[in-house]
């Protein structure tokens, strides 16, 4: 994986008390935090409705010391932006070509030398959608990772790390636990959120 801020021992150190700062200042609660001795894992961001998901969701990985690698759509990476987002722990994801990003994630995991969090917001953008999509799944079960259910609630200025669930292979009965625990929170746009579809 490509080096990011999270490698960059000043300014993470700076980053992070900022953040801290921030959180605080602004009301912010951040909860839990990765069990001991998960240092790879795919971590679960909703509800994801808003564009200021990502800068929150920076701060959390931050303030609690994660080493985070996001998932964002293509148009974001496109320049001059590109170098900033990829600096910044992201992995642009083209929607309309086929390929395999799942294996790719995998291998990443698997393969990776150092602690390893992958972000993945289950709507896969930011407008209401009637599916999660199941990458993320399908992602920790090949890399026999947790899922980590990361939550933000704007309604509670909520904000934190959850529950660690380890995918069994059945995908209905692990999306009925996944949901029904993402079901109380409320996104920034709270209408474009339904853990039930």
């Amino acid at each position: 994986m490509h080096t990011t801020i999270f490698d960059t021992a000043i300014v993470k150190t700076l980053l992070r008390c900022l953040s801290v700062l921030f959180l605080n200042v602004t009301g912010w609660k951040v909860e839990g935090a990765l069990p001991a001795g998960v240092d790879r894992c795919v971590i679960i961001a909703a509800p994801h409705t808003s564009n200021w998901d990502l800068p929150y969701m920076l701060m959390v990985a931050y303030h609690r010391g994660l080493h985070a690698y996001w998932m964002g759509k293509a148009s974001i990476f496109r320049f001059p932006f590109r170098r900033v987002m990829m600096w910044l722990g992201g992995i642009p994801v083209n929607r309309e070509q086929s390929n395999n990003l799942v294996a790719a994630s995998v291998d990443a995991i698997t393969n990776a030398s150092r602690p390893l969090q992958l972000v993945v917001p289950p709507e896969g953008t930011r407008g209401k959608v009637r599916r999660w999509k199941t990458g993320f799944y399908y992602i920790a079960l090949g890399a026999k990772v947790p899922i980590v259910m990361a939550y933000m609630d704007y309604e509670r200025k909520l904000t934190g790390i959850g529950p660690t669930l380890i995918p069994t292979g059945d995908i209905e009965a692990d999306m009925k636990v996944v949901k029904a625990f993402y079901a109380p929170f409320k996104g920034k746009n709270a209408r474009q959120f339904d853990a039930e579809t």
